[in-house]
C-alpha cells in the first residue's frame, strides 16, 4: 500500500465557484426543467467584457443552468447556487440573443413560476420540447428513434381549463401564482395561459377580495371549466387549522358571494389545504362539503364525463380530443387494460369497440367519476395498479393496454410485471420524459418494440411535454 500523499485538486466540475460571480456563458442547449445549459470554461473564468476564444469555446467544465434562455446565446448570469457537479445562474442580460427569442406576453413572465418558455417562438417550442424528449430517450434508455416523433399542438394561450391560484388577505388582498424559484404570492389579475372564463373568475376574486369578502383562512382556490366555457367549478382550501365546521361555514358564504359576481359558478368543494405540496400524500383528500351535487360535466368526443372536485382531469382543453384519439383510434378486440384511468376519457372510448373494459385506479374522487362514467362493458377496480397486477386475478388475455401513470412514472415493479404481460400492444401516455426512459428499459427488454412517439403539446410556454408511445410485440 503506497503512502498516503497530497488530495489531489477536484475535477473542475467539482470546484465551489464563488457566489455572485458573475460570467459571460455559452447556451449550449435547453434541458427538461426548462433551463438552458452552459459550462464555465475550465481555463478559468471571463470577465463580462471578455469574449470566449477556442480555448474556451470547446471547454467541458462544470455545468450552469439558467432559465429564460436559449440554445446559441452568449449571456452574463450571476451564480446563485451550486452543488459539487453544477450550478445554478440567474439570467443578467441576453448579450447575443437568439434568433427564436421573442418578446414575452405576460407582464410577470420570468417573475412568475408558471411559464418557462414565453420568451420563445412557438414553432421553436415545439422543436425544443422534440429534441429534449429525443435526447432524454438516447441518454437514459439508448433508444434512437427510427422515425420522426409526430408533434400535435393548437392553440398557445388561453387553453387551461383548470387554473390553481395562491390567496393572501394581509397586509392586503392578493391572488396570482408563487414566484419564480420562491413561496412567496405574485399578484395576478390576468392569465393568458388560462380560458377566459377562469379569467373572469379571477377577475371575481379580486373583486371580492378588494371589498374584504375574502376570508383570511382561504389559502388557495383552483378554478375548471367545462368544454363550453358555460360552467365553473371551485376547489377552495382552506388552512388545516381551522375546524371543518368554520371551513364549511366559510365555503357556504365565499361560494355565495362569488356566484353574486359570477353567475356561471354552479359548484364548490371545500378542502383542507394539505401541510406540504412537497411530497404527494398516501391518500387524496377528501372534500368537507360540496355545493352542486357533484355533477359538473365535461364534454369530450361526444360524451360528457363527470368531473368531481378532487379528481384528476387534463387541463388542455384544445387537445383533449386529439389526445384520446390517438390512444384508442383503431384499438378493438375482446379485453382492454386502462391503468391509472381516472375518471374514464380512454375508458368510454376504448369501451366502443372492446367487449370488455378492465379500469384501474386508485383515487377515490376519481373512482367515483370513473364507475359514474363507465358504461355497461367496463369493470372499475379501485386499487393501486401494482396491487392490481400484483393480485394475479384471472382476467383473461388483454388485447390492449394504456397506461397513464403520475409524474413518476410506472416503477421498476410495474413495467416489469406489464413485460411479462401477453397484450400484443400496449400504448404508454407520460407526462414525465425521464420517467418515460427509464420504464421503457423493462418493457423494450420484455419484448415491446416501439412503433411510434407522439408529442402532444398539452403544456405550451411552458417546458411540460406529454408524449405518447405506441408500443407492440
Amino acid at each position: 500500500m503506497g503512502m498516503p500523499g497530497r488530495p489531489r485538486n477536484p475535477p473542475q466540475s467539482a470546484r465551489l465557484l464563488p457566489y455572485n460571480l458573475s460570467l459571460l456563458l455559452e447556451i449550449e442547449k435547453l434541458i427538461y426543467s426548462g433551463d438552458g445549459l452552459a459550462r464555465v470554461p475550465v481555463e478559468g473564468t471571463l470577465a463580462p467584457n471578455e469574449t470566449p476564444d477556442s480555448r474556451h469555446a470547446q471547454s467541458r467544465g462544470k455545468a450552469v443552468f439558467i432559465p429564460f434562455t436559449l440554445e446559441g446565446e452568449q449571456v452574463e448570469a450571476t451564480i446563485t447556487e451550486q452543488k459539487s457537479g453544477f450550478a445554478r445562474a440567474q439570467l443578467d442580460r441576453v448579450l447575443r440573443p437568439s434568433p427564436e427569442r421573442i418578446a414575452p406576453s405576460c407582464p410577470h413572465f420570468q417573475q412568475c413560476g408558471g411559464c418557462q418558455y414565453q420568451h420563445i417562438r412557438y414553432e421553436h417550442q415545439l422543436a425544443a420540447k422534440t429534441s429534449i424528449l429525443e435526447e432524454t430517450l438516447r441518454r437514459q434508455a439508448r433508444i434512437e428513434l427510427d422515425r420522426k416523433v409526430t408533434v400535435h399542438a393548437a392553440e398557445p394561450w388561453q387553453y387551461r381549463n383548470r387554473s390553481r391560484f395562491q390567496v393572501r388577505t394581509s397586509p392586503e388582498f392578493a391572488a396570482g401564482y408563487l414566484r419564480f424559484a420562491s413561496h412567496v404570492v405574485l399578484p395576478v389579475e390576468q392569465c393568458p395561459i388560462s380560458s377566459p372564463l377562469i379569467n373572469r373568475a379571477l377577475q371575481a376574486l379580486w373583486d371580492a377580495g378588494r371589498s374584504g369578502q375574502i376570508p383570511a383562512d382561504l389559502r388557495e382556490i383552483e378554478f375548471f371549466s367545462n368544454a363550453g366555457e358555460s360552467r365553473l367549478l371551485a376547489e377552495l382550501w382552506f388552512s388545516s387549522s381551522t375546524p371543518q365546521p368554520k371551513r364549511i361555514q366559510l365555503g357556504e358564504l365565499l361560494t355565495s358571494r362569488l356566484r353574486d359576481r359570477l353567475p356561471d359558478l354552479t359548484g364548490s368543494y371545500v378542502f383542507a389545504q394539505l401541510p406540504t405540496r412537497s411530497a404527494q400524500p398516501a391518500t387524496e383528500p377528501a372534500p368537507d362539503w360540496a355545493l352542486g351535487g357533484g355533477e359538473f360535466r365535461y364534454a369530450v368526443a361526444g360524451t360528457d364525463l363527470r368531473v368531481s372536485g378532487g379528481s384528476f382531469f387534463q387541463v388542455n382543453r384544445f387537445l383533449l380530443e386529439k389526445l384520446a384519439e390517438l390512444v384508442t383510434v383503431n384499438r378493438q378486440g375482446n379485453l382492454a387494460l386502462d391503468l391509472y384511468a381516472g375518471v374514464g376519457l380512454f375508458t368510454v372510448a376504448l369501451a366502443k369497440s372492446f367487449r370488455h373494459i378492465l379500469a384501474v385506479e386508485s383515487s377515490q374522487s376519481s373512482a367515483a367519476d370513473l364507475k359514474y362514467n363507465s358504461p355497461e362493458n367496463a369493470k372499475v377496480v379501485r386499487t393501486t395498479v401494482e396491487q392490481f397486477l400484483a393480485s394475479k386475478t384471472r382476467h383473461g388475455k388483454p388485447d390492449f393496454i394504456v397506461v397513464d401513470p403520475p409524474r413518476a412514472g410506472l416503477g421498476d415493479r410495474v413495467a416489469r410485471e406489464l413485460a411479462r404481460s401477453d397484450a400484443p400492444r400496449l400504448t404508454y401516455v407520460s407526462c414525465d420524459p425521464t420517467t418515460l426512459a427509464r420504464d421503457l428499459v423493462p418493457l423494450r427488454t420484455g419484448g415491446y418494440r416501439i412503433e411510434s412517439v407522439h408529442l402532444v403539446d398539452l403544456f405550451p410556454q411552458t417546458f411540460h411535454l406529454e408524449t405518447i408511445v405506441e408500443l407492440a410485440r
